[in-house]
């Protein structure tokens, strides 16, 4: 019987799987996963992603009978050898859209046929992909809501979702165990911050199904406050593949007012427009989508930078945030925009350093969403926010957690502070904080910076990079 492998990437999940449904039809499948450090380089996974990576494969090959073979090392090589070896007759993978990862693709192909292997890539991890979406001239969409209203309003639907294949398995086994990949640190951190976190693609369904019927109902509006749950937390599930944006898209379908459906999809929208970026920008991660921004006056390190990783600014809904993502490797969509807005304008710290502490601490590391959403926030990206749109933490905590149920739940010191001054806890006088044993600057810092001050700051920096460019 002829045999094929299927090769497993950012699509660990056997229903709607494009690559894998052709692998079945081939012959004998053998499922490959390789962890693939080498080509990655200083692309490759954080902390947070590889701890999610770990549960998400032992998921896997559970669905697969335990038949996963795990490698590490340079696909490039390994694929090749594992068809000498296995006398493969034809190689199957879902495309993958990050820089390095289309590099070694291209090259991988190419090899393959080379040798008379069939190789064959499918489209599993977007709706559309981004060299079918552009502008009627043949550019790329640098705005979303055009970008969203053709892909709405001129693209063909997203297909539905494809049932699970029947799979005969080759009798093979090869590879190395999940374990010996290490992808678990051997830290209390990575211990116990995934530990009741259900991975995997049953979960990503149960996940989805619980979002639509529970999260859906209201979505426009309470997508935007931390403590409700019209959030879908797919984030993770999406990104490694445990469920395709196909599912997503038509489960939404299910329930919601066409408002609320329309909204949830612009949020996958918007991640498409992510990735169609970067594929336009392959150096979106490292560098201004805006070239004006190269004058900026970022500072690349800054002596409090440890207290905003780590929650310790004296902002509570920042250090809510900063708190949460530590401790859970994600957080809340509007929050991640208050604490990035904090770092880059407030701290005028480089959009980067905060990328990259993402990229480790976020299990939904995502190279297109992070590297563009930062930008956004920072002003130098594709459809970025005005830079003189600086979010202050106080009044975005009062507008979106009013009444202090998210930022309580990671800043439980404050849980005695009345609800008027929980955001703002340096404006209590001093009987009240005695009353609610807040002693600030021990039990709760103070405010590392001042608002109104480094607001200004940011402001004149803006205005200094301007210049520079009108002298340029």
């Amino acid at each position: 019987m002829t045999r094929a492998i299927h090769w497993f990437r950012q699509d660990l999940r056997l229903s709607d799987n494009p690559a894998l449904s052709a692998a079945a039809r081939f012959g004998a499948v053998i499922p490959v996963y390789i962890l693939d450090d080498v080509q990655a380089g200083e692309d490759a996974m954080g902390a947070a992603s590889r701890v999610w990576l770990h549960k998400s494969l032992m998921k896997l090959n559970e669905s697969l009978e335990g038949k996963l073979q795990v490698f590490c090392g340079d696909a490039r090589k390994i694929i090749p050898n594992l068809v000498q070896e296995w006398q493969i007759g034809a190689v199957f993978w879902n495309r993958a859209y990050e820089p390095w990862r289309m590099r070694r693709d291209q090259q991988m192909k190419s090899a393959l046929k080379q040798q008379g292997i069939r190789a064959e890539s499918f489209q599993a991890s977007l709706l559309w992909e981004p060299w079918t979406l552009s502008k009627p001239d043949g550019t790329p969409y640098k705005v979303f809501t055009p970008f969203y209203r053709r892909a709405s309003l001129d693209m063909p639907p997203p297909r539905e979702p494809l049932a699970q294949p029947d799979i005969s398995f080759a009798d093979i086994d090869a590879g190395q165990g999940i374990d010996t990949l290490k992808l678990v640190p051997d830290q209390d951190w990575a211990r116990d911050f995934l530990a009741d976190e259900p991975c995997g693609e049953q979960a990503a369904q149960a996940r989805l199904q619980h979002f639509v019927e529970n999260g859906l109902k209201g979505y426009k509006e309470g997508r935007d406050r931390p403590a409700l749950s019209n959030v879908s937390r797919l984030s993770s599930a999406l990104h490694f593949g445990e469920i395709s944006p196909n599912h997503a898209y038509h489960a939404a379908y299910i329930s919601g007012s066409p408002s609320d459906v329309e909204h949830f999809h612009k949020e996958l929208a918007w991640r498409e427009f992510s990735l169609s970026i970067l594929y336009y920008n392959p150096e979106l991660r490292r560098k201004n989508f805006n070239p004006a921004f190269d004058h900026f006056p970022w500072r690349q390190k800054h002596p409090k930078l440890w207290r905003w990783q780590m929650g310790q600014t004296g902002y509570p809904i920042i250090d809510a945030g900063m708190r949460q993502l530590y401790q859970t490797g994600w957080m809340h969509n509007r929050v991640r925009m208050i604490v990035a807005s904090f770092l880059v304008k407030n701290m005028l710290v480089d959009w980067r350093v905060g990328e990259a502490w993402f990229w480790d601490t976020l299990s939904d590391a995502d190279h297109a969403s992070n590297s563009a959403s930062w930008q956004w926030v920072a002003g130098s990206g594709a459809d970025g926010a005005p830079y003189f749109r600086i979010f202050n933490p106080v009044l975005q905590g009062e507008k979106f957690d009013p009444d202090g149920a998210y930022t309580l739940r990671y800043v439980p010191e404050l849980q005695e502070l009345p609800k008027d001054f929980l955001h703002k806890p340096w404006q209590a006088p001093k009987n009240v904080l005695r009353e609610s044993g807040v002693a600030l600057g021990e039990d709760y810092p103070h405010p590392m910076l001042d608002l109104a001050e480094s607001r200004r700051s940011a402001l004149e920096a803006f205005e200094m990079m301007k210049a520079m460019n009108s002298a340029c």
